[in-house]
């Protein structure tokens, strides 16, 4: 009788070792999955290191209100964002 009390007891501890020793024993190692994804990583880290160094390298332009791709840029902005300018239409007269 004092045996299957104690193993009520370990009950949690061996679930969990006969569900984990599966995945030990036919898991691929580490090694086996970075030689399968090598090109993905050396890719992956290729272009954060360009988009870093073309971010660090790039001339900002000075924002001026003469700019017309800054003008335009600033317009697209402001109708996405639910503020669009006020467009003046002419009217002309019928003389």
């Amino acid at each position: 009788m004092e045996i299957p009390q104690k193993l009520l007891k370990l009950k949690h501890p061996i679930i969990l070792a006969l569900s984990l020793l599966p995945i030990i024993l036919f898991a691929p190692s580490f090694l086996t999955v970075l030689t399968y994804f090598w090109p993905l990583l050396l890719s992956t880290a290729l272009f954060l290191v360009s988009v870093i160094f073309l971010g660090k390298t790039s001339a900002h332009s000075a924002a001026s209100d003469s700019d017309p791709v800054d003008k335009a840029g600033q317009v697209l902005l402001d109708y996405v964002s639910g503020e669009p300018t006020q467009l003046t239409v002419d009217t002309y007269k019928a003389e």
